[in-house]
C-alpha cells in the first residue's frame, strides 16, 4: 500500500483533504482501536487523475452550467450528463494496479467488500451530506472492485448531491471523493445508533434503529425497523418498538437484494438488552472520541458488532426539560390519590383539560357533594387539581369536617343508592337532550364566545354524568358483586361449583353491543367479495381517508361502497363517542375511526372471537348456575342468595353501560374546539387548528374575545413547543399513587400492600388478580388508539388503562394487563366476558414490559412473569 493513491484504513495521513469526510471519521475511530472492519482507502488524488487523464473537468463544469437547485428537471439532467462520462472514462493503469494490489491483501480469495463514497464535503459538523453519495455491497473480485470505485466517483455527481451542495454554498470546482474499501460485515442484523435522542434532544439516552440483514434496507428507509432508546449511562434499555419488520437485504452472487423477512422474524426483536447494551456502550466511546453527538452505521455478525461509519448529527434539537422527581402537595393539602375519576385520567393533561376541563369538573363536583351534604362545606373547594401535569384528588379534609361526614354518612349513603340507577337513565336522556340541543346549532354561525361557553357546558355534563355514575352505579356494582361474592364463597360455593363472576356474566351493554354491531358489519362485507377483498387489502389510514371518497375503489360495486360507507358511518355515529381518556385533546373514534377499521379488518378475515356466540355462552352458563344454586339452597340462605344476586345482577351491565356513555358529548365537544382552533390559526395565534389543546383556558377565552371584537391575535406557536416538551417529560414518569410519599431509604412505602411492592425491579410484576387463567404469549404495549393496529391475534394486551373504547381489542387478546384498575375495572369485567387472565393495578406494566417481550400472566395469583414461563 505504498502507492500515493492507497492508505490503510487507520492511516495516519487519512484525512478529510485525502480519504473524504467518512474515510477520515473511519480512520480517527481505526486508530483509536475501536472495532472497524478491515479495508482500505482509494485516495481523493486517485479521483483527481481520473478526472484529469480522462479530460472531464471541464465537461462537468459546463453541464452544470444550465443548473437551478430549485429545479429537479436540471438537476436529472445534469446528473445523467456527468455519469456517462464517468461511465465512457477509463482508470489510469497505475490507479487499476494499485487498487487491485490493495484488494489482494485482504485476506481470503476474492473477499466479499462493500465499496463506499466519501466526498471531501461530508460528514462535516454543519453538513452531513448522508445519504448523497452511493454504496455497493457484496463487491467480489478485482474487476468489480474496480468497476464499483468507478460508480462511487460518479457518484459524487448524482442529482441529490449537486443539488445538497449548491444549497450548502460549497463550489464545484473543489470537491473530490475518495473510496472505501472494507471487508464486507456479513450481518445478521444490521441499523443506525444516534447518541442523543433525535425527538426530544435528551444527550443521556441513545436510540437504536434495527433490522435484519444488511443495513441498506433500514438506511435506505426500506423497512420499519424496531427502535429501542437505552439509557447511556447503564445500557439499560427504556423502551422497546418492535416493527413488523416486511423487507430485508441479503447478498446475492456479486451484489445484494431486498427480500421478504421470514414469518418468523417479521415481529421477532432483532436486539437482545444485552447486545443493545453493548452496542450503546461502544457507541458512548465513539461519541467521547469525538465530543459530539454522533449517528453511527452498525452490523452485527455471529454476536459480534462492527462499526460501519460515524459521523456528527448536524439537526438535533435542544434537549427536553427533565422529568418531574419532586411530588410536593400545594400549600393547605395534606394528602391526595390519583383515584376515582382520575383513572380516566391517566397520561399527563394538556394544558386546555387541565384548565377548562378540570375548572368544569371542580364546579361539577362541587355542586354535586353539595346536594349530597345538604349544603354543609364538607369537602375542599379545590377537589381536583394538577401536580407535575397529573390530575390529583384532594383528599385534605379537616378533622372536624371528617366527624360531620360520619355523622351524614347514613344520611349520604341513602340519598346516593335511592333511586340511583333511574337517577343516572334520567340524567342520561337530559344529556343527550343537552346534546341535540347544541348541535341544533350551526356552529360555523356562532362567535367564538359562544362556541367556547358550549365546550364548557359539554365538558361540565361528561363530568356531571361521571358524577352520578361514582355516587350510584360504580359503587352500587362495587357492594353488591362484593356481598354476593362472599356470601357465595362462605356460604355457598362448593369445589367444584363456578367462580361467583360466572353469575354476573353474559349481559347486554354499550360496549357488547357495539361489538356486535362491528361484527355484523363485517359479516355482511363478507358477503361482498369485491368490497371484502378490498378491505381486508387496504391499509387503514388509506380506509379511513376514502370513508368521504363517493368513487368506488377498482373492484367495488358503487352500490357496495355507498352502503359500506353508510353502514359505517351509522355505526360511528352510535358508538362514536366511547372516550379512551376523559381528557378532550385525544380523538374518539367518530373522528379517529382507525382503530375501529382495524377490528373490522380482524372479522372480515375470520379472526377474532365472534361475540354473539361468546355472549351467548357466557349468558347460558350464567343461567344455569342460578337456576342450579336456586334449586340446591334453601330457606333463608336461598331468601338471602335470590336477593343479593338479584341486586348484583341488576348493576353488572350498568358500569360499562354508564363509562361508555360519558363521551356521548365528546365528538361534538371537539369538533366545536377544533373549528376555535381553526379560527386561531387562520388569525396567526397557532399553527394549525389541533394546536388548540395546547393552549390555557384564559388563553383561548382571551383570544376568542380579540377576534369576537375584531381586534388581531397574538401568537403562540413558540410556547407550544415547549409545553409539548414539558407534557413528554411528565409522561416519562409514573406519578406516585398517593400523596404525600412515605419514604425509607429512598423506598416509597405508599405502594406496599398495593400490589407494587416488585414492581420497579426483578422479573415479576405484581397486581390484582381479576380473571382467572394462565398464558404465555407476545406483549403488545398500547399507549393509546395510535398503537392499536400493532395488536395481533393472540398478544398479551398491556395498557395504562382500558375504557369501553378499548373493547374491540379484547376479541384479539390472549390476556389483559394494566398499569391501573381492579376488580370492578373496564379491563377485569370484560376479560372475564371473554374468559381470558387479567391483571390489572400492576402500577409499572407498561414502564416495565417491553412491546414484543415474551411473559407469562397468571390471573389465578395476580402475577406477571417477565421472564417466560416464571414460577
Amino acid at each position: 500500500m505504498k502507492s500515493p493513491y492507497i492508505l490503510s484504513i487507520s492511516d495516519p495521513r487519512a484525512s478529510i483533504a485525502t480519504v473524504g469526510g467518512k474515510g477520515a471519521s473511519l480512520a480517527h475511530m481505526a486508530r483509536a482501536g475501536l472495532a472497524i472492519s478491515g479495508g482500505f482507502y482509494v485516495g481523493t488524488e486517485a479521483y483527481r487523475e481520473f478526472v484529469a487523464a480522462n479530460g472531464l473537468q471541464p465537461r462537468i463544469l459546463a453541464a452544470l452550467e444550465q443548473v437551478d437547485a430549485a429545479e429537479p428537471d436540471t438537476l436529472e439532467e445534469a446528473s445523467q450528463a456527468i455519469r456517462q462520462l464517468f461511465a465512457r472514462g477509463q482508470i489510469p493503469p497505475d490507479i487499476a494496479d494499485a487498487i487491485v494490489q490493495a484488494y489482494a491483501t485482504l485476506p481470503g480469495e476474492d473477499p466479499a467488500v462493500a465499496v463506499r463514497s466519501s466526498a471531501t464535503a461530508e460528514d462535516l459538523p454543519g453538513a452531513s451530506f448522508a445519504g448523497q453519495q452511493e454504496t455497493y455491497l457484496n463487491i467480489v473480485g478485482p474487476d468489480a472492485v474496480l468497476e464499483a470505485t468507478k460508480k462511487c466517483w460518479a457518484s459524487l455527481w448524482t442529482a441529490r448531491a449537486i443539488g445538497y451542495r449548491m444549497r450548502q454554498g460549497i463550489l464545484a470546482e473543489g470537491v473530490a471523493l475518495a473510496v472505501i474499501v472494507q471487508l464486507l460485515v456479513p450481518a445478521d442484523a444490521a441499523g443506525i445508533l444516534f447518541t442523543a435522542n433525535p425527538i426530544t434532544g435528551q444527550r443521556d439516552q441513545a436510540v437504536i434503529s434495527a433490522g435484519w440483514g444488511l443495513g441498506e434496507a433500514v438506511v435506505g428507509g426500506l423497512v420499519t425497523p424496531d427502535s429501542l432508546t437505552v439509557d447511556k449511562a447503564t445500557g439499560r434499555v427504556l423502551e422497546r418498538q418492535i416493527a413488523d419488520k416486511q423487507v430485508m437485504t441479503v447478498r446475492t452472487d456479486g451484489g445484494t437484494e431486498e427480500r421478504s423477512v421470514p414469518e418468523s422474524l417479521r415481529r421477532a426483536p432483532v436486539l437482545s438488552d444485552e447486545v443493545a447494551g453493548e452496542l450503546t456502550r461502544l457507541a458512548v466511546e465513539i461519541e467521547n472520541l469525538y465530543g459530539m453527538p454522533m449517528d453511527i452505521e452498525w452490523a452485527l455478525a455471529e454476536g459480534r458488532v462492527s462499526i460501519v461509519q460515524a459521523r456528527p448529527i448536524t439537526a438535533l434539537p435542544e434537549p427536553e426539560p427533565p422529568a418531574p422527581t419532586e411530588w410536593k402537595l400545594p400549600k393547605g393539602m395534606y394528602a391526595a390519590a390519583r383515584v376515582n375519576i382520575i383513572e380516566l385520567m391517566f397520561d399527563p393533561l394538556t394544558p386546555l383539560f387541565a384548565t377548562l376541563g378540570i375548572r368544569a369538573a371542580n364546579e361539577s363536583y362541587s355542586g354535586l357533594w353539595q346536594k349530597y351534604f345538604s349544603g354543609l362545606q364538607i369537602m375542599p373547594q379545590t377537589i381536583l387539581f394538577t401536580l407535575n401535569h397529573y390530575a390529583y384528588y384532594n383528599g385534605s379534609i379537616s378533622p372536624l369536617n371528617m366527624i360531620k361526614m360520619f355523622i351524614a354518612s347514613p344520611r349520604l349513603f341513602k340519598t346516593m343508592f335511592k333511586g340511583g340507577v333511574e337517577r343516572w337513565f334520567e340524567y342520561r336522556q337530559e344529556y343527550l337532550k343537552l346534546v341535540g340541543t347544541i348541535q341544533s346549532k350551526k356552529v360555523s354561525q356562532l362567535s367564538n364566545k359562544e362556541i367556547l361557553e358550549d365546550v364548557y357546558t359539554l365538558a361540565k355534563a361528561a363530568i356531571d354524568a361521571y358524577g352520578i355514575l361514582a355516587t350510584a352505579i360504580i359503587p352500587g356494582g362495587w357492594i353488591t358483586e362484593g356481598a354476593l361474592t362472599l356470601y357465595y364463597n362462605l356460604l355457598v360455593k362448593r369445589k367444584t361449583d363456578p367462580p361467583a363472576s360466572a353469575f354476573l356474566l353474559g349481559f347486554d351493554s354499550t360496549p357488547i353491543r357495539a361489538e356486535k354491531s362491528l361484527y355484523d358489519l363485517a359479516e355482511w362485507v363478507r358477503t361482498r367479495a369485491g368490497l371484502a377483498t378490498y378491505l381486508k387489502n387496504t391499509p387503514v389510514p388509506q380506509l379511513v381517508a376514502q370513508l368521504e371518497d363517493n368513487q368506488a375503489p377498482p373492484g367495488v360495486s358503487e352500490e357496495d361502497w355507498r352502503k359500506w360507507q353508510n353502514r359505517f358511518k351509522a355505526y360511528l355515529q352510535r358508538y362514536g363517542h366511547a372516550i379512551y381518556n376523559l381528557d378532550f385533546a385525544y380523538p374518539v373514534p367518530a373522528d379517529d375511526p382507525a382503530p375501529l377499521l382495524e377490528t373490522c379488518k380482524l372479522f372480515i378475515s375470520s379472526q377474532g372471537v365472534n361475540p354473539h356466540a361468546r355472549q351467548q355462552a357466557a349468558s347460558e352458563r350464567r343461567e344455569q348456575a342460578t337456576q342450579a344454586m336456586l334449586k340446591r339452597i334453601k330457606g333463608l340462605r336461598l331468601k338471602l342468595f335470590s336477593k343479593l344476586i338479584a341486586s348484583a345482577q341488576r348493576y353488572a351491565p350498568l358500569r360499562e353501560e354508564g363509562l361508555a356513555d360519558i363521551g356521548l358529548g365528546y365528538p361534538l365537544l371537539r369538533q366545536m374546539l377544533r373549528e376555535l382552533g381553526h379560527r386561531f390559526a387562520e388569525g396567526g395565534m397557532i399553527e394549525k387548528p389541533d394546536d388548540i389543546f395546547w393552549l390555557e383556558h384564559d388563553e383561548v377565552e382571551q383570544a376568542a374575545d380579540r377576534l369576537d371584537r375584531g381586534e388581531a391575535l397574538g401568537r403562540l406557536t413558540a410556547a407550544i413547543p415547549r409545553r409539548k416538551a414539558a407534557w413528554r417529560a411528565a409522561k416519562r414518569v409514573t406519578p406516585p399513587i398517593m400523596l404525600p410519599q412515605l419514604k425509607f431509604l429512598g423506598i416509597d412505602l405508599s405502594g406496599i400492600g398495593r400490589g407494587r411492592k416488585k414492581g420497579l425491579t426483578g422479573d415479576t410484576l405484581e397486581g390484582v388478580a381479576v380473571s382467572p387463567g394462565r398464558v404465555e404469549a407476545t406483549a403488545r404495549v398500547l399507549h393509546g388508539p395510535e398503537d392499536f393496529s400493532q395488536m395481533k391475534p393472540g398478544d398479551v394486551l398491556v395498557a395504562a388503562i382500558t375504557t369501553p373504547a378499548w373493547t374491540p381489542l379484547f376479541a384479539m387478546a390472549s390476556a389483559i394487563v394494566t398499569d391501573v384498575g381492579g376488580a370492578l375495572s373496564h379491563g377485569s369485567i370484560v376479560a372475564r366476558e371473554y374468559g381470558i387472565p387479567a391483571v390489572l393495578g400492576t402500577g409499572v406494566a407498561t414502564k416495565r414490559i417491553q412491546d414484543g417481550q415474551t411473559i407469562t400472566v397468571d390471573g389465578n395469583r395476580g402475577l406477571v412473569f417477565l421472564n417466560g414461563k416464571g414460577e
